[in-house]
């Protein structure tokens, strides 16, 4: 697992009108759940078909979930954990793509935390 470079993926996102933020929705879930050692939970790509067939309510309902779950993980490593859960959620319904940016710094917070490299 590697940080990502935040303004990079939100250039590829719009430059590739959006094919890239499919990429980049899977991986953060997938990191998510490795960093707050969540095995059971439902993996990047399910969480992006679940989006995809429920019109974004499953989105909603991920964004939520990744706040806990980076909350988990910020806590399990001795960090102050961040509360973000209803941000990500309110920001999901009006601009994901900031929401997406705070998850994603918070990954690479956790991800460095671990001393790990940048992508």
């Amino acid at each position: 697992m590697k940080t990502k470079s935040i303004p990079l993926c939100i250039i590829l996102s719009f430059i590739t009108c959006g094919l890239y933020s499919l990429y980049w929705f899977v991986v953060m879930t997938d990191d998510a759940n490795h960093l707050s050692e969540s095995y059971n939970q439902v993996s990047g790509i399910t969480a992006l078909l679940l989006t995809i067939v429920t019109c974004n309510l499953y989105g909603i309902y991920w964004a939520y979930k990744m706040g806990e779950k980076l909350d988990i993980a910020y806590s399990q490593r001795g960090l102050p954990t961040q509360n973000q859960a209803i941000v990500y959620l309110i920001l999901e319904l009006f601009v994901p793509i900031v929401g997406w940016a705070l998850m994603q710094n918070s990954i690479n917070t956790l991800i460095s935390s671990q001393g790990n490299t940048q992508m």
